[in-house]
C-alpha cells in the first residue's frame, strides 16, 4: 500500500504524496505551516475525504506544536485560528471539520492541564484517527465485498482507493481485499474530468496492484453498462445527508441516473464520519466551485476552450437517495429508507 500521509520523525511536519503529480512522479511534499496545509488540501495535493481528514489531524497537531505559550486561553484562540484557516479550504469534504473538531474537543475538555500536556494528548488523538480509519477501511472492505462475487465488472467513478484514505480505500476496498483472497474482477474506470482522478489515480493503483481495469472516459459508462459489462457501480462519498442524499465528484449523480436505467446495484461506499445527520437532505450540502482554468487548461498544452468564454466548474453532484441501492460504512449496509437506517445506525 502508497505510504501517502503521515508525521516525520520528530513531527514536526507532515508528509504526504502529491497526488496532483501522479502517476508520471512519486514526489512527497513536506508540509510544516498552516499555508503549506491549506495549499496542499485546496490544490488536491492530498485528496479524498478520510486522507483530508487524517492530514488535518495531524496538520493541526504540527501546528498546535508551534504554540509558544503555556497560557491556556492563548493557545486556546490560537489553536482555533488555525482550525477556522484550515477548515475554509474545503467546504465539502465533511471529514475536514470532522477531524478539525474533534481535535478541537481534545482542547476543550483539557483546559485544566498544562499546555504542554495538551499538545502531547493531541499527538495521540491524531494517531488515533488514523488508526481508526484503517480499521474502517478493513470493515467497509468486508461488507462491500460480500455485494460482488468473483469475476464482476465494477465501475467506478472518481479514486476511492488507498490514495484515498489510510489502506484499503472504500469504494475500491473491496477489490484490493478480494484480489488478496484470490478473487479476480473486471474494473472499468471513469476517467473522471475535469482533473483526471479516475485516469491518473484509480487506473493507477489498481493496475499497481494487479487488478484488471480498462480506464473510459465519463461519456462511455452507458455503453459499457448497455453491454453488460458491469454488475455494480461502487463509488465514494464527501458528504451523506440524513435523507441518503449523498455528495461526491461531479457525475457521480449521471452514474447512478444510468445504472438505474440499466438495472445494475449503484452502492455509496464511505466512513460514518462523512455521514453529516445535521443535514437534512442533499440541498443543504455545499458545493464548491473551482477554478475554470480546471476545465480550459489543466493537463493541455494549450487552452482547449477560446480564453473569454465562461465556464461552470463545480467539484461535486449529489446522488438522490432514491438512486442509491446501499450505503456501505464500517458500521454495516444501509438500505432504504435512509432516514431511518442511518440513524438507526449511529444508535446503535
Amino acid at each position: 500500500m502508497i505510504d501517502n500521509v503521515r508525521l516525520n520523525e520528530n513531527e514536526t511536519a507532515v508528509i504526504i504524496i502529491d497526488q496532483t503529480k501522479l502517476p508520471g512522479a512519486e514526489e512527497y511534499l513536506t508540509l510544516g505551516t498552516a499555508e503549506d496545509l491549506y495549499d496542499a488540501v485546496f490544490e488536491l495535493k492530498v485528496r479524498g475525504a478520510p486522507a483530508i481528514g487524517i492530514c488535518a489531524g495531524f496538520g493541526i497537531y504540527v501546528l498546535a506544536k508551534t504554540i509558544d505559550t503555556e497560557d491556556y486561553e492563548e493557545f486556546a484562540a490560537q489553536f482555533k485560528k488555525y482550525k477556522d484557516y484550515l477548515n475554509s479550504s474545503r467546504p465539502t469534504a465533511v471529514n475536514l471539520s470532522w477531524a478539525l473538531n474533534r481535535m478541537e474537543s481534545v482542547v476543550e475538555k483539557n483546559r485544566s492541564l498544562p499546555v504542554a500536556q495538551i499538545k502531547a494528548l493531541l499527538g495521540k488523538e491524531c494517531r488515533a484517527i488514523q488508526e481508526e480509519d484503517r480499521q474502517m477501511c478493513r470493515a467497509i472492505s468486508e461488507y462491500g465485498l460480500s455485494l460482488i462475487k468473483d469475476g464482476d465488472g465494477i465501475l467506478t467513478h472518481c479514486n476511492a482507493g488507498p490514495l484515498a484514505t489510510s489502506e484499503y480505500g472504500t469504494a475500491l476496498g473491496p477489490l484490493f481485499l478480494g484480489k488478496e483472497r484470490g478473487m479476480e474482477f473486471h474494473v472499468f474506470a471513469d476517467e473522471t474530468r475535469p482533473l483526471l482522478q479516475g485516469a491518473r489515480l484509480t487506473s493507477y493503483e489498481l493496475s499497481r496492484a494487479g487488478i484488471d481495469v480498462t480506464l473510459i472516459c465519463d461519456n462511455m459508462a452507458s455503453l459499457v453498462m448497455k453491454n453488460g459489462w458491469i454488475q455494480a457501480c461502487f463509488v465514494g462519498c464527501d458528504r451523506v445527508a440524513a435523507n441518503g442524499d449523498a455528495a461526491n465528484k461531479i457525475g457521480t449523480s449521471g452514474v447512478a441516473i444510468l445504472a438505474k436505467h440499466y438495472g445494475i446495484p449503484f452502492y455509496v461506499l464511505g466512513p460514518s464520519s462523512t455521514i453529516d445527520l445535521s443535514c437534512k437532505t442533499g440541498d443543504d450540502i455545499v458545493i464548491e466551485l473551482r477554478s475554470p482554468d480546471e476545465i480550459k487548461k489543466k493537463f493541455y498544452e494549450k487552452p482547449m476552450a477560446p480564453e473569454a468564454v465562461r465556464c461552470y466548474n463545480p467539484a461535486f453532484d449529489v446522488t438522490d437517495h432514491t438512486l442509491i441501492s446501499g450505503i456501505v460504512t464500517e458500521k454495516g449496509i444501509c438500505r432504504a429508507p435512509y432516514t431511518e437506517s442511518l440513524a438507526a445506525m449511529f444508535a446503535r
